[in-house]
């Protein structure tokens, strides 16, 4: 972490670094070493994949307004046989060009090949063998994909990964070299998430001063926005690294749509649940912002999510 007097403030919308992630609005802020970003979703070996048709729809339908696409996808990036057409729609169409995103886990040498070509930013998730997420930063890297970053779902039972893979960047893993930053994710008890425990804010504190004490990049979720700004509470530079922080963000200025084309305020908030049990599908509006994003069930949404000062209202985070 650089000194006080060396630390800039960046707005993305006027210069710097970008680091351009999923669904990030132009009014984000960033600090050297920190970034903030968005959840993902997970898969299941029981999914369906979405069609280049389906997903050009909901393109096409888009306002202009709109800098960000994220991808869900596979570990190897491989199941869809659609989605590098859909890539490269979303930077050459008449209508809206955005650079789009990724997840992967364990990618080969072609798939490496196909995500330079296409994506302004990829994250690697970390999983118990650190080999595989590893060797693909490093596929990343060496084709010269500066936005590559490590993604790891914070927990109790992560933990240690996340404290190793911060020392493995400190202590000059090869393979690590070029990476962007280690984002931590924390955990929506949603799905395979329901087998985990949350992580202890004191052990989150412990690997932000890891980070910070080993100049190591580091990142988050907007859902852990609460947790971060706990862990500065007493840093010096505290003012500065609080402008870095974005919170929950879901129906304010990002949404998840499934592969059935249905709007969601965000991926973990896809299933039928209290707080949202609305379909609504996006490839048959007309209007997206008037039907869609300024729906009665939007809004209501919205206004709870502001209402908890934009702390997740679905899940203790």
């Amino acid at each position: 972490m650089k000194g006080t007097e060396e630390m800039e403030i960046i707005r993305k919308k006027f210069k710097g670094k970008v680091y351009n992630f999923h669904c990030l609005p132009s009014e984000n802020y960033f600090s050297e070493n920190i970034l903030v970003h968005n959840c993902y979703k997970s898969n299941t070996i029981n999914g369906k994949n979405m069609s280049f048709e389906t997903f050009k729809q909901i393109l096409d339908k888009m306002p202009r307004t709109l800098t960000q696409v994220a991808f869900g996808a596979d570990a190897h990036a491989t199941s869809n046989p659609d989605l590098w057409k859909m890539m490269e729609y979303c930077r050459n169409n008449e209508h809206n060009q955005v650079i789009p995103n990724i997840t992967v886990a364990d990618i080969d040498n072609t798939t490496a090949d196909l995500l330079v070509r296409n994506v302004g930013a990829c994250a690697i998730s970390r999983y118990s063998d650190k080999s595989i997420c590893y060797n693909s930063v490093k596929k990343l890297t060496d084709r010269g994909l500066k936005q590559t970053n490590i993604h790891i779902m914070i927990s109790e039972e992560t933990y240690d990964n996340a404290l190793e893979t911060i020392l493995d960047k400190h202590e000059g893993d090869e393979r690590l070299k070029d990476l962007n930053a280690i984002v931590l994710l924390s955990l929506k008890k949603k799905g395979r998430g329901k087998g985990f425990t949350p992580l202890s804010q004191e052990k989150f504190n412990h690997l932000v001063e890891r980070a910070f004490l080993f100049k190591v990049s580091l990142g988050f979720d907007s859902c852990s926005a609460h947790k971060f700004l706990e862990s500065i509470k007493n840093h010096p530079d505290k003012d500065k690294l609080i402008k870095c922080v974005e919170p929950c963000e879901s129906s304010c200025f990002s949404s998840y749509i499934d592969v059935n084309g249905f709007f969601h305020p965000c991926s973990f908030a896809s299933a039928p649940i209290p707080e949202w049990n609305t379909a609504l599908p996006v490839t048959e509006c007309t209007d997206f912002v008037k039907e869609i994003w300024n729906n009665v069930a939007v809004k209501q949404f919205r206004e709870n999510l502001l209402t908890h000062k934009r702390v997740c209202p679905l899940y203790e985070v």
